[in-house]
């Protein structure tokens, strides 16, 4: 099966640098490519939170891990299988983010707390429902809540 996938948007402004921590209050802007009109974010403007879905573009081949690892290399942390963490060295190299919607401009969504840098391929764009949220109590280890400590 070939599997083609086309940018919907583009990351425009917020960081340059992929630094691991402090993207709460990071804003950027979400750019339609222009095959889309203001028609494919019509009603967006009436949801709080957006999901979205990026692809890592820097992450070289050579760094893409199928395996376990550390995660973020610290000896201290478990090693644990790419699918059980969410570091960008993925083998797809697709991230996703719950970001929060500051506003609607025509073909341009301003969003709050994406982890995402300059320049950065939109691969999706969903409104966050809180009916597809986790259902049921969420548990996840130690190591997942410390490396979360300072990231927002």
């Amino acid at each position: 099966m070939d599997i083609t996938m086309v940018p919907v948007a583009r990351v425009r402004g917020g960081r340059t640098d992929p630094t691991d921590d402090g993207w709460g209050d990071e804003l950027c802007i979400l750019e339609l490519e222009e095959r889309f009109s203001t028609e494919s974010i019509a009603g967006l403007e009436a949801f709080s939170h957006l999901d979205v879905v990026f692809l890592f573009h820097l992450v070289d081949d050579s760094e893409v891990t199928t395996g376990a690892r550390r995660p973020r290399g610290r000896a201290d942390w478990p090693e644990v299988g790419i699918f059980a963490q969410r570091g960008k060295v993925r083998p797809n190299r697709i991230g996703t983010t719950t970001c929060s919607i500051v506003a609607v401009d025509g073909t341009r969504v301003t969003v709050r707390g994406l982890d995402a840098i300059d320049g950065t391929p939109v691969l999706d764009l969903k409104p966050h429902m809180a009916g597809f949220d986790a259902r049921g109590e969420v548990h996840q280890p130690a190591w997942a809540d410390e490396i979360m400590a300072d990231y927002w």
